[in-house]
């Protein structure tokens, strides 16, 4: 409930204490792909745009971490984070079903109190990019569920809790290796998938920003010209696919029950009496 309270009171963001809470806290940078996690929240929007009546599984996603000073990229990022809130949250036809937040100066003291009530944890770096991480095992030994790709420690949280336990998609190392050998082309991304492209124009076209349409071209560009180094839009797909799973999956409170105590019974391997 103190969650809540500081969503209320630090954000003016009302939420249901029934929805999943997904939660991607880490710095921001583009490899730590962020990004993705927009363009999906632009998705789940554009779902329950497109079918108001629908049964929509409810979310409220919390992004938070901090940027380097000069890194004007990760800033634009946090900026179009903050632009969806904006439009998502004061949508009528959302009812609820969708909330989102920046968490703002993201530190120790929130993420006290942030880790113990994620569901979902964020862990979706390009595979090959990230040493290790230790986030993911701080969520993992507070009960959340981890939905991530096979790259820094998730590989070992995924060899202790098995498969069925984590929520792997995406590409692996040798993929990433194969992709931009052979030449990664974000484009032919976006022309092949229509909802995909429907989010990338949104951007581009100033829903999140009409004050000043081209705000988040730099962004866009990032995606559609400059996405050799992170292989972003090729990630997409799966990751959909992949959420779809999670939200079925949460309607079944019990089975999810099951999966995080396995994940809290499994985390003993990273404590650092082992490591030490």
């Amino acid at each position: 409930s103190s969650d809540l309270k500081i969503l209320r009171k630090d954000y003016g963001v009302e939420v249901n204490p029934a929805s999943m809470f997904d939660v991607h806290v880490k710095r921001i940078h583009e490899y730590k792909r962020q990004l993705l996690n927009v363009l999906h929240i632009i998705t789940m929007y554009n779902r329950i745009k497109d079918d108001p009546r629908g049964d929509f599984v409810p979310r409220t996603v919390l992004v938070g971490g901090k940027a380097a000073p000069g890194y004007h990229m990760a800033k634009q990022i946090i900026k179009l984070v903050t632009s969806v809130a904006d439009v998502v949250n004061t949508d009528p036809d959302i009812c609820g079903r969708l909330k989102v937040a920046f968490l703002e100066n993201y530190r120790v003291s929130l993420s006290e109190k942030v880790t113990p009530a994620c569901d979902l944890s964020e862990q979706i770096s390009t595979a090959g990019t990230e040493a290790s991480g230790t986030g993911n095992m701080k969520f993992m030994i507070n009960g959340a569920l981890t939905v991530g790709t096979m790259d820094g420690a998730n590989v070992e949280m995924h060899q202790e809790v098995g498969d069925e336990n984590i929520f792997i998609f995406g590409m692996r190392v040798e993929e990433v290796e194969q992709t931009k050998a052979e030449g990664y082309n974000p484009v032919s991304y976006y022309e092949s998938n229509p909802e995909l492209k429907r989010v990338i124009d949104q951007i581009k076209d100033g829903h999140f920003s009409p004050d000043a349409p081209d705000r988040f071209a730099n962004v866009v560009d990032s995606l559609l010209v400059h996405g050799y180094h992170y292989c972003l839009l090729k990630d997409y797909e799966p990751y959909v696919a992949i959420q779809e799973k999670i939200s079925e999956e949460f309607k079944d409170q019990k089975a999810w029950a099951r999966k995080c105590i396995k994940n809290i019974a499994s985390s003993g391997f990273f404590s650092s009496d082992r490591t030490i």
